[in-house]
């Protein structure tokens, strides 16, 4: 069955290089991923799966859902891309479609193809030898602010389901178990603060200026970050710093990410936040608001998932990289000045879980030591997950980078889909077939995962998802970026589209 899969599979190879060139033509900002969702939702329709959108109050959100019965098995993965970001494909250097636009520096153009690659395929086993199961399809929005699956989870979407198989781009194969290693919660929080304008010049004592309390609580937290502990990682951008400057400025705003190892830590964080807000807002006579952008739990994912998945990657193994693949992945590294080893040319062992400090840092040990954040965690909290990471990505971008962007459209990104679908399709046949993967999955959920932790949202009973998220930029670049939208009717690839020679280096 697991040969018919990788067959069925390669035999979409095609569909893989259409969908991943067609989503990353979109170029959509978190919440504004109209077309990305509307194409990839249709197509699935189209197959045959009963499709639910405008799901926990998102309109880019959806479920598609096919099957019947138990097992229930979910599979995600992100679909918005960054700002500033905007590249050409298969082009080793800075070279951007659109100046200033957005576009997939980080690959989630990618993640969704792959999973209905996947299902597509398991759709056909299922159907052929008569099996029972549910296959539920989703995208995660606005994934760079974790701006969506908590939402998704307070709605209930994975109220019924047993496994949560999600993937995310990488530049080799992956999958771990346990905490997750280096990466951290948040909460994503807007501060507004409001005072009262005047004339700049001629009457300053009149004023009440928002902007310097944005700033005074700017250089509070600067001052109080070296007493939080290492695993702490915080950064900000000021939203509205005013209108021009002979004018006080009546209303700013700055926009935190407050990110901690665990749920109690990262709710210090906030408090710590709140009270310099406040603070800032006393000594400039102001008055401030917030709200609640986004959320994320740390990650805990599977053991006897990841398990499962990992003998399915040393099953499937690393895609055959051609010369001109490697080619373009050397020259990216020469030119970022990292070290230059082409493609991946090994697949990792298995990531086990962290050990952590008995004192977690709050002694003199060391403890966490944080990092990136992603609103899988949530999830994972809930239902036992997993990440896939497949190798559609090369080994050099800092992320979140349009260098991050070169490859997500090339033989290098459609070939990784394949792979990856395939150790996808193969991980939900196991369970399929195997009852007991299930049962040993939550056995593990219930009593080494949350058998001490048990999950608490972020959000507020009043907290909303910010749909309104990047209106501003994609209002500014749409038109200007669907002249690019990739049309398959009339060229073979994204590439030949835009009269790129494959590949293109200094």
């Amino acid at each position: 069955m697991k040969a018919d899969l990788a067959g069925q599979i390669d035999g979409m190879k095609k569909q893989a290089q259409v969908m991943v060139d067609s989503v990353f033509s979109f170029a959509e900002l978190g919440m504004q991923e109209f077309e990305t969702s509307k194409y990839l939702s249709s197509i699935l329709e189209k197959e045959g799966f009963k499709v639910e959108r405008g799901v926990a109050g998102m309109p880019t959100a959806w479920v598609a859902s096919w099957g019947s019965g138990k097992p229930v098995i979910s599979l995600g993965s992100d679909i918005d891309d960054i700002p500033q970001a905007s590249q050409k494909p298969g082009v080793g250097y800075h070279d951007p479609i659109i100046e200033g636009a957005p576009g997939h520096g980080e690959g989630h153009n990618s993640g969704v193809p792959l999973n209905i690659l996947a299902a597509l395929a398991v759709k056909k086993i299922i159907e052929r030898e008569h099996l029972q199961g549910t296959l539920r399809l989703w995208p995660g929005v606005a994934e760079e602010e974790d701006g969506s699956k908590a939402h998704y989870v307070r709605a209930g979407m994975f109220k019924d389901v047993d496994i949560c198989l999600f993937t995310h781009v990488g530049a080799n194969f992956g999958v771990s178990y346990g905490p997750s290693v280096n990466q951290n919660g948040l909460v994503s929080v807007e501060y507004a603060f409001k005072g009262e304008s005047a004339h700049a010049a001629a009457a300053p004592w009149r004023g009440r200026s928002a902007l310097d309390a944005v700033e005074l609580m700017d250089v509070g937290w600067n001052f109080r970050r070296e007493h939080l502990r290492l695993a702490q990682r915080s950064h900000y951008v000021i939203t509205n710093g005013g209108d021009q400057p002979n004018v006080v400025p009546p209303n700013a705003s700055v926009w935190y990410y407050l990110r901690e190892d665990d749920y109690d830590h990262i709710m210090d964080m906030w408090h710590i936040a709140d009270n310099m807000a406040e603070a800032a807002a006393l000594m400039t006579d102001t008055t401030v608001t917030s709200r609640l952008l986004g959320s994320a739990w740390n990650g805990y994912f599977s053991k006897p998932i990841a398990e499962t998945m990992y003998a399915n990657i040393k099953r499937v193994g690393l895609p055959q990289w051609s010369e001109d693949d490697q080619i373009l992945a050397r020259g990216i590294q020469k030119e970022l000045k990292v070290p230059v080893v082409g493609m991946a040319s090994k697949i990792p062992d298995l990531r086990v879980p962290r050990e952590a400090n008995a004192d977690e840092g709050d002694g003199q040990g060391v403890g966490p030591t944080g990092g990136g954040s992603d609103d899988i965690g949530d999830i994972s909290w809930n239902v036992p997950t997993v990440v896939l990471r497949y190798p559609s990505n090369i080994q050099a971008g800092p992320g979140h980078n349009w260098a991050n962007a070169i490859s997500m459209a090339t033989p290098i990104a459609h070939k990784g889909v394949v792979a990856g679908a395939k150790v996808q399709a193969m991980t939900v046949l196991d369970i399929l077939l195997h009852p007991e993967l299930v049962a040993q999955a939550w056995d593990y959920f219930n009593n080494v995962q949350t058998k001490t932790v048990k999950y608490k949202s972020f959000l507020r009973p009043d907290d909303k998802p910010a749909t309104f998220l990047n209106e501003k930029i994609m209002g500014t670049y749409r038109e200007r970026m669907r002249q690019f939208y990739y049309d398959p009717a009339k060229y073979d690839n994204y590439l030949q589209q835009l009269g790129i020679k494959y590949p293109t280096v200094r």
